[in-house]
């Protein structure tokens, strides 16, 4: 199994795809070993002695990113240029199947697949049918070249079993982004018009059981000393409330480790507050998307700025630092929602602000629908390498021109995006290490 991802922004992620996958294999039976690219510093000759080494019978390779999804910065931003030259690489150490999943993968199977040349790809969940998979394979029964894994319901296997953690990567993550992360649900209940989570895990959310969760988190602890996490969900603070049954849990077993997550700016009590503290919560990224209510509506967020400002608002009473990520460009922006959404982050106290320009344009999303309907793109229009959409209603340049003045001079309000990863690398480089970007936030007299 091969973690295709290199890149470290804004800080390096354990390869939980890849790490999940590898425990319903071994799990099955087989033997397993697990490279990470990252990790290994992009080594090719690294790679080969692996393969040469071990002799697989197959090779499973997971994409997480297509690129950077930052307009500002086209120079190397799209990763499958170089998810090509490794599959050339695998090629050349051994001529078994190669079968190709992950979070890019799924977004655009087919185009993917053809493009880096693998045998077999899998779409969605993969360590729901990675075995099966194998087994027709074994036995050489026909299969399609896309197996698609459905969503499925439940709560105790909703989530996917423990990963096969790999101690040396546990030690590098650690030691480079100072956490791993994990999951506690799959699903997404929102309709966002520019994301993939609902096409990829579903729109129904499935739970994991707190106590299990609990139980990994006490693994991670007892067995590689983590103190530190970061729930991967695509929301933690869901409205069933199974993310304060977390941090009970959390709380319960007196694990004592930090956490962060990224929230969506919903309302949670001073007592929810409390708890989420006393479980270990520090910080907070939150999916605020647009600083405007005619943005935020164009984007289908169900919920209006004054509800960003008043969850920032809570934030900060309880003392826990936030970064908001912003997409300025997006459907229904104008001059004036520009203006308008640059003074109300000038309103955010206490808070890092990411802003980007223009949004990814991706298959199955809503987005892309609008921007057929409004002559951006064509319908069949390749999305393989970076498209972005931006509102016709705007001048790109002048909106850049106009962020990158309204941020001047304030360190918490980060654009564009290479601006925050090369404010991380500095940091990195005087020896700190996790999100970064909290350390950023100070807090006043209450």
């Amino acid at each position: 199994m091969i973690s295709a991802n290199v890149s470290a922004d804004p800080y390096p992620v354990y390869p939980i795809g890849m790490a999940t996958v590898s425990a319903a294999l071994a799990a099955d039976g087989h033997d397993v070993r697990q490279f990470d690219l990252l990790a290994q510093d992009g080594s090719d000759e690294r790679l080969r002695e692996m393969i040469s080494g071990f002799d697989p019978h197959y090779v499973g390779i997971s994409l997480r990113n297509i690129d950077t999804v930052d307009s500002c910065n086209p120079e190397d931003t799209w990763y499958l240029s170089a998810d090509l030259r490794l599959m050339k690489v695998v090629r050349e150490a051994t001529k078994v199947p190669v079968i190709i999943g992950g979070p890019a993968f799924s977004i655009m199977p087919e185009e993917i697949l053809n493009y880096l040349g693998g045998d077999y790809g899998v779409v969605g969940e993969g360590e729901h049918v990675i075995c099966g998979l194998i087994d027709a394979l074994l036995e050489n029964r026909p299969i399609p070249q896309i197996t698609r894994s459905r969503h499925r319901d439940g709560t105790r296997d909703a989530v996917a079993p423990n990963p096969l953690w790999e101690p040396d990567l546990v030690r590098f993550y650690t030691e480079q982004s100072g956490m791993v992360n994990m999951l506690t649900k799959r699903g997404c209940p929102h309709h966002c018009a520019y994301c993939t989570y609902p096409a990829l895990e579903g729109h129904t959310v499935r739970y994991g059981s707190p106590e299990d969760v609990a139980d990994n988190v006490q693994h991670l602890k007892d067995s590689y000393g983590i103190d530190a996490l970061y729930f991967t969900d695509s929301v933690f603070n869901d409205s069933e409330g199974h993310y304060l049954e977390i941090a009970e849990a959390l709380v319960r077993r007196e694990l004592k480790v930090k956490w962060t997550a990224f929230f969506r700016p919903s309302g949670i009590d001073k007592s929810g507050w409390a708890l989420l503290k006393r479980s270990g919560l520090y910080a907070i990224e939150l999916g605020s998307d647009a600083a405007s209510d005619a943005t935020l509506s164009g984007l289908n967020k169900g919920f209006t700025f004054d509800d960003v400002y008043n969850f920032n608002e809570a934030a900060v009473e309880a003392r826990v630092p936030c970064a908001h990520y912003v997409m300025f460009g997006g459907p229904g922006e104008t001059q004036t929602s520009i203006n308008e959404g640059l003074h109300n982050l000038s309103l955010l106290r206490s808070c890092v602000v990411m802003a980007f320009s223009g949004i990814r344009i991706l298959p199955a999303t809503t987005l892309h629908a609008r921007a057929i309907e409004e002559g951006i793109i064509a319908k069949e229009t390749s999305l393989l390498r970076p498209l972005y959409y931006f509102s016709p209603d705007i001048d790109r340049e002048n909106m850049n021109n106009a962020i990158k003045n309204a941020f001047q001079g304030h360190m918490d309000r980060i654009f564009p995006p290479s601006e925050g990863a090369r404010l991380i690398k500095k940091m990195n480089s005087l020896g700190y290490r996790g999100l970064l970007w909290d350390r950023l936030v100070t807090f006043g007299r209450n």
